[in-house]
């Protein structure tokens, strides 16, 4: 069974939310994120999501982005962040997932990507630039040798989006909680709530909502709307603050910390 099944069986039975942690793989070096990755799996992190630095994420705001933009000057590339799913699996059970743009895959080749990610451990793939009518191949390819494809839905989505993502997908839905892009705010706007409940009618599957998720609150205010949340812009900024990586792990530990 792919570890993100096992995660959520989990936390259902112990009646927990799950908490999906992000990080910008790379910044500001390879090494702070390992070791980030397993400071936020010692804290409780549910989940870990490594995003592969990319020249134009457009669903990313601009915490996210100039992070992505730290990254490409260190010289990351996709296979970097294979390279650390590896190491991190020889070690971690908890379930890894990228975030990449299409580009990156394409340029790397579809078959070769779904081999090295099945060879490094990797547990999900999440691709927010990648259409669901455009994505059969590869996420055909991936659930071949056990990796989900996650699929992402926003509240513009339509009900048939939201019928044939629920059709297609597994491990569990990305509900995008705003229509823009990624960054910290005060509250899960009502949007985020209603696109959970128009989900939740279609699927048994987990939801988990992103973009926004800052704060312990938000976490409580999910309620029985959904699963999990994802927390990314809020963390990459505690990296982008600095110092040495003792430090940055701990401020991003410590900020962790809050939700448990």
């Amino acid at each position: 069974m792919n570890r993100i099944d096992c995660c959520f069986e989990a936390l259902r039975t112990s009646g927990r939310k799950g908490l999906i942690a992000y990080l910008s793989a790379g910044d500001p070096d390879l090494e702070t994120t390992e070791a980030l990755v397993r400071e936020l799996a010692r804290r409780g992190a549910a989940m870990v999501e490594l995003g592969v630095p990319f020249s134009d994420p457009v669903a990313d705001g601009p915490v996210i982005q100039a992070a992505s933009v730290r990254a490409l000057q260190q010289g990351v590339t996709l296979d970097d962040v294979l390279d650390l799913v590896g190491r991190l699996r020889s070690t971690l059970d908890i379930p890894l997932l990228i975030m990449t743009y299409y580009n990156p895959v394409f340029a790397y080749g579809r078959q070769r990507f779904v081999e090295t990610a099945f060879k490094k451990g990797l547990d999900g793939v999440i691709i927010p630039d990648l259409p669901l009518e455009e994505s059969t191949e590869l996420s055909a390819d991936l659930q071949k040798v056990g990796i989900h494809y996650v699929y992402l839905l926003a509240p513009t989505s339509s009900e048939k989006r939201i019928a044939d993502t629920a059709g297609r997908a597994k491990g569990f839905i990305y509900c995008v909680s705003v229509t823009g892009v990624t960054g910290a705010r005060d509250s899960i706007p009502a949007s985020g709530h209603k696109l959970l409940n128009r989900v939740r009618t279609l699927t048994d599957l987990p939801l988990a909502l992103g973009f926004g998720i800052s704060r312990p609150e938000q976490v409580n205010a999910l309620g029985e709307d959904g699963d999990a949340v994802i927390i990314g812009s809020a963390i990459v900024r505690l990296v982008e603050e600095g110092g040495s990586r003792a430090n940055i792990t701990a401020r991003v530990g410590a900020f962790l910390g809050r939700f448990f």
